[in-house]
């Protein structure tokens, strides 16, 4: 079950919420996928919508891989496929940086936020929702973490005002939430 935390309302055309639940479950525009660089599922939350959104997205990145990224997704990049049997339309699929490995995990997880949020206007998408990206496995501190997602979704507004775009902040946890909603005020 999903849990409304806070609503930030950012300007007129666009706003931030932070919801504690499974972003499998949202029915959105699209969703974000915290993906590995395969494309191909993995743990945590690329798992679960993996598993959810059923065999379509996996074909989809399978297709991605061979035509467009055959090394895998670079990070900070990201791609769009079917939602296959989620509620969301579409998934993004972005590849977080893996924070102690990376030479600019600050940079690179800005630019994952920026890539989906860019993608996201051109396919129209009105409701996207984001996972943590690279908090997890990938070892990214997670109020850092919150504090580039908002500055990051922030910055996409002021560039994007027509955008009209509602961004939904989905924790996994009450501790996670809260963070976010720190870096929204």
């Amino acid at each position: 079950m999903t849990r409304e935390s806070v609503i930030v309302n950012d300007t007129a055309m666009n706003s931030i919420q932070v919801v504690t639940g499974d972003i499998t479950r949202l029915a959105m525009d699209a969703i974000v996928n915290a993906a590995n660089a395969s494309l191909l599922g993995g743990g945590g939350v690329d798992g679960a919508i993996h598993r959810a959104g059923g065999p379509a997205i996996l074909e989809a990145c399978r297709t991605i891989r061979q035509t467009l990224y055959p090394d895998g997704l670079p990070s900070g990049e990201a791609v769009v496929t079917t939602g296959g049997q989620l509620p969301a339309r579409l998934v993004i699929h972005t590849a977080g940086p893996i924070y102690h490995a990376d030479p600019d995990p600050a940079g690179h997880l800005a630019q994952c936020y920026r890539r989906c949020l860019e993608l996201a206007h051109a396919h129209g998408v009105k409701r996207l929702a984001f996972p943590g990206i690279s908090t997890g496995v990938y070892g990214f501190p997670k109020a850092e973490a919150a504090r580039i997602a908002v500055l990051t979704i922030r910055t996409f507004f002021a560039q994007n005002p027509e955008a009209g775009l509602s961004v939904t902040l989905v924790a996994f946890s009450t501790a996670d939430a809260q963070l976010l909603q720190q870096a929204c005020t």
